[in-house]
């Protein structure tokens, strides 16, 4: 496949290629430039020396800064334009038909679940919500062309890849209620999902702590695609917003996973605010993609509302993240945070209406594919309509089953700390048993799965 991300490799290949040892000898195949030159000297006549902290360097006698300012921005990768356009006809889309479809209806189903759950959070009947508006296509278009083997971890915008992943709407409504049925027990606050099954870590409220955690779980995944070479070799991905970037933990990860060579997709959702603070206030450089380029990281900056350059951009880091046993990539994703940041967020507090309602209007990933599927007779207002309400009625219906059911045991305050409950947890719970039963009016334990008798459980050493 030639376009830029390509071509990005070779180069990348090419700095880490044999030309630059001194010798003229070319190291063995998949062994990393700095392993194989580290210890070469350079002589008088040389014209390039092999720093040990600086491979590949030449020598000049110009003293010339480096400023960014004047660099040309990095460009920003896409296949359709904002009519749904696509933009080299000879190359396509890579994507049938049947599946763009599918992709359609499931960004559809997500921004209806949105745009109810938000409703659901002003009446009270949830606590908590955050929306994707705006970057619908770069979480459900990357999941769509990663392996369901792939290890993904998330942040707190990425229902879309849960929902791609085969996540149900009954699993969606039973961890914002917090209810016998959710998969964390209620231990978690909403929008905080989980799924082993699915391949993916249950999402932090710590901003930026998945992202070493990635790089960690990548790098064991190394090992473990070299141990088993005749199965399916696996990736770990890893999801963040521009915002996060400014911990400590995205540059750590990012220096480990470079060093380690670990086959991990870090992918950064740029959408312009981290909370309440717009890009210009949280960094200087170009954007998030610079860095991946001053860690060593193959990267590229994609389209976000492009479906079809997520996808693509996604299938292809993919590939060159498995190559030579392994390597880290970084992908751009460059969206607009269309909604609040999270319900408890008015946004228009430090950003104008009209600058939301513009990018509304203006371009955005489902309006996008559906000039696409339309421009090809694959649908219409009709269909559309259909779709619409049909979904509304099942995020709905999903949403009430939920709300009807009881929360978890309140055993489950207690266990999964220790294999056995300590004395001092025995004591707790004792304590707590009788707490309810003194004041049953102050505590009502009736709408919790099995009452006070999942306290009895534990007192009496039943079930543990």
């Amino acid at each position: 496949m030639s376009f830029r991300f390509t071509s990005r490799r070779l180069r990348i290949q090419k700095l880490f290629g044999a030309q630059a040892c001194l010798n003229g000898s070319r190291p063995a195949a998949n062994i990393p430039l700095r392993q194989t030159c580290r210890g070469v000297a350079s002589t008088a006549s040389a014209e390039k020396v092999l720093f040990p902290g600086a491979l590949n360097s030449e020598f000049t006698d110009k003293l010339n800064f480096i400023q960014p300012s004047q660099q040309e921005a990095i460009p920003t990768y896409r296949v359709m334009n904002q009519y749904g356009e696509i933009i080299d006809k000879e190359i396509g889309v890579d994507t049938e038909d049947e599946e763009a479809i599918q992709i359609y209806k499931n960004m559809v189903k997500l921004s209806v679940m949105d745009l109810l759950m938000f409703e659901a959070q002003r009446q009270g009947r949830l606590s908590f919500y955050m929306v994707s508006a705006g970057e619908e296509g770069i979480s459900i278009g990357s999941a769509s062309a990663l392996h369901p083997s792939d290890v993904a971890f998330c942040q707190y915008r990425e229902a879309g890849v849960y929902l791609q992943r085969g996540f149900q709407l009954s699993d969606f409504m039973n961890q914002l209620f917090a209810n016998c049925k959710d998969n964390g027990l209620g231990r978690n606050m909403p929008v905080h999902y989980g799924s082993k099954e699915l391949n993916i870590h249950t999402i932090s409220s710590t901003l930026a702590t998945q992202i070493p955690h990635a790089a960690g779980a990548a790098y064991a995944l190394k090992m473990q695609n070299m141990q088993n070479p005749n199965q399916d070799q696996r990736v770990a991905v890893c999801y963040f917003g521009e915002g996060a970037a400014s911990e400590g933990d995205f540059h750590a990860a990012l220096n480990i996973a470079a060093t380690r060579q670990v086959p991990c997709i870090f992918i950064c959702r740029n959408n312009g605010y981290a909370i309440s603070t717009p890009t210009s206030d949280q960094y200087r450089g170009d954007g998030i993609a610079s860095r991946g380029a001053g860690y060593g990281i193959a990267t590229l900056r994609v389209d976000g509302n492009d479906i079809f350059a997520v996808r693509r951009a996604t299938k292809v880091a993919r590939q060159l993240a498995l190559t030579n046993g392994g390597q880290p990539v970084l992908i751009e994703m460059m969206a607009y945070r269309v909604g609040h940041h999270s319900t408890s967020d008015d946004s228009f507090a430090y950003r104008q209406r009209v600058e939301v309602e513009d990018w509304k209007r203006r371009d955005n990933p489902i309006t996008r594919l559906r000039k696409w599927l339309e421009s090809r007779q694959l649908w219409d207002d009709a269909q559309e309509k259909e779709l619409r309400s049909g979904t509304r009625k099942e995020v709905l219906r999903a949403f009430e089953d939920a709300e009807k059911e009881k929360k978890p045991s309140l055993r489950n305050a207690f266990v999964d700390v220790w294999e056995e409950l300590t004395q001092e947890q025995r004591a707790h719970v004792r304590e707590m048993r009788d707490v309810v039963r003194r004041y049953p009016r102050e505590y009502d334990v009736e709408g919790f799965e099995g009452g006070l008798g999942g306290l009895d459980e534990l007192v009496e050493g039943k079930r543990e």
